[in-house]
């Protein structure tokens, strides 16, 4: 019997899966599908700290950029997983703009961040082809991105403790006294002494299961993928056409929207693979994986706006995904004070990927009983205590 089973083999669950098995627990991690075959794999991999307000949420993301840098170092052993601490450029359109975008920074200083004032003469210099006319920028040298499903497979490996069962549909919660013993699948029960909910965007109907209420619903978004450009990662013979993470003062602001209709803001980045990713869109429409040409067409039009020798290069394919959206945009981490054993581990919207790894410290922390890291309450399930429950 393990001692925990972790539901989801996403970024997050993978994560949470390394860190209780690193904290000698021995784990089992079930999906219906495969390993990243979910949100992770449809995301772009982002490790930010640009676009978080100070607070619970921004701490969050301070220390996983460690813990990212520390997995890093640790995975260059197996082949790594693309970590790039690039950085991430925030440009604004206008003067009003970028004194909103200064102000933030400076309050983001307080929690530990690096940001620097770019001016508008200086833009080219960080990238040199993107387009004029921009009143400035900060650059966030603590950005990073990562291979998610590249990242996921590794962690999932990297420990002794996990034994992995993908294609394994978890169909109930097993409890007893009204605690929480493991799960019931489609091919058998498992039992364990404390189980996860990684579920992501399915969080909600994992939690279901066990009686209890969590409030997280599917925002969907769409990203381009550009043909490989020549001349070395995503660029041509006078070198990467994106050497940052770039978008515009919208993303912030679209990122801590509670609008359910369609929102874009220009976000643009390269990948190793010498491709160029081109987002962002947010939408909620439950589960509809319908392509929106529309949608597309405005992305591209958005990133032509950034980088206008985008003009000439070919989309080669574009794929959506589903942000687990948490109304107060916090994620759930923590015990469920409803129901001993459960343990949360998702609703982390579009930042998952880049929360990941300290999500899966504080969960395993949690299940030992060791001292957590930083303070879990902003995250705890206990917010939504006073939803129904029930038990079986």
């Amino acid at each position: 019997m393990p001692d925990v089973v972790v539901i989801g083999a996403g970024m997050v669950g993978a994560a949470c899966a390394y860190y209780a098995a690193r904290e000698g627990l021995t784990v089992t991690l079930v999906d219906r599908g495969s390993v990243a075959g979910g949100t992770t794999g449809s995301g772009e991999g982002n490790v930010l700290v640009s676009d978080k307000e100070p607070g619970p949420e921004l701490d969050l993301a301070m220390l996983s950029c460690r813990l990212w840098t520390e997995l890093a170092s640790e995975a260059r052993e197996v082949g790594g997983f693309e970590y790039e601490p690039k950085g991430g450029l925030v440009v604004a359109e206008n003067d009003e703009v970028l004194r909103a975008l200064t102000e933030l920074a400076g309050h983001q200083g307080g929690s530990g961040v690096v940001a620097r004032p770019v001016a508008a003469d200086e833009l080219a210099d960080h990238e040199p082809h993107l387009a004029p006319g921009f009143a400035g920028g900060i650059l966030y040298p603590q950005d990073a991105q990562v291979q998610p499903m590249l990242a996921a497979a590794r962690l999932v490996r990297r420990w002794p403790g996990v034994t992995l069962r993908t294609g394994t549909e978890v169909t109930g919660i097993l409890m007893e006294g009204g605690r929480v013993t493991g799960v019931r699948t489609a091919t058998g029960d498992i039992p364990a002494g404390a189980v996860v909910n990684a579920g992501g965007t399915w969080g909600g109907e994992i939690a279901a299961l066990a009686g209890v209420e969590l409030p997280i619903l599917p925002r969907r978004g769409f990203i381009l993928v550009t043909e490989p450009l020549t001349g070395g990662p995503s660029g041509g013979p006078s070198g990467p056409l994106v050497r940052h993470k770039v978008y515009t003062a919208a993303y912030v602001t679209n990122v801590a929207s509670d609008s359910e209709g369609l929102e874009t803001s220009a976000v643009v980045e390269a990948t190793q693979a010498g491709t160029v990713l081109i987002g962002a869109s947010r939408e909620r429409v439950g589960f509809d994986r319908t392509v929106s040409l529309p949608v597309l067409a405005r992305l591209a039009r958005q990133a032509v706006a950034l980088f206008p020798a985008l003009a000439d290069v070919r989309a080669i394919r574009a794929y959506c995904g589903f942000r687990p959206y948490c109304p107060d945009h916090l994620p759930v981490i923590g015990a469920d004070p409803r129901v001993p054993g459960l343990y949360h581990a998702c609703g982390h919207e579009g930042a998952g990927i880049g929360l990941a790894p300290v999500t899966g410290l504080l969960v395993a922390q949690l299940i030992t009983g060791a001292e957590p890291e930083l303070d879990p309450e902003p995250f705890s399930p206990g917010r939504f205590a006073g939803a129904a429950a029930w038990t079986a």
